[in-house]
């Protein structure tokens, strides 16, 4: 089976080596996304987003993956949420780490900021794969703003 598979997930971006990004997957996909060699799932939707799997974390668990949930409200990204985000991402530096949403905006807004912080690549640089999903909107541009200037 290829890779490719993976490209077929809604909004699926490869962010480097270790780190993917995507909307909602199918319960299929999650054995695609096991195959490409994933260990960690990270879900920053609701459990009661549009296209939310109900029993997501036990079929992911199943798969042998390690699952996160981190539900961020779309109307209301709060630095709380932001900053457990960033510790399952370092804590997982060394694995390889799917983080999805429901339509790939809020991980994409998240990934954006724990690469401006946690790795000090410039805005130009975080901004291009941002750009490939989506231009944020008031509430996101404004929470990013926040974040990147404290």
């Amino acid at each position: 089976m290829s890779h490719n598979c993976l490209e077929n997930i809604y909004n699926y971006l490869k962010i480097s080596d270790n780190i993917a990004t995507s909307g909602q997957p199918s319960i299929e996909e999650f054995s695609y996304i096991k195959r490409a060699g994933y260990q960690v799932v990270v879900n920053l939707a609701l459990i009661d987003s549009s296209n939310a799997i109900p029993n997501e974390k036990e079929i992911v668990e199943t798969l042998g993956m390690q699952y996160f949930h981190i539900p961020v409200i779309w109307e209301n990204p709060t630095p709380d949420k932001l900053h457990e985000f960033i510790q399952v991402m370092k804590a997982n530096a060394e694995k390889k780490i799917f983080v999805h949403c429901a339509a790939n905006k809020r991980v994409s807004a998240f990934i954006y900021l724990y690469r401006r912080l946690n790795y000090g690549i410039s805005d130009e640089e975080a901004k291009k794969d941002l750009d490939k999903i989506w231009v944020p909107n008031q509430i996101w541009q404004e929470f990013m703003q926040l974040t990147i200037n404290n």
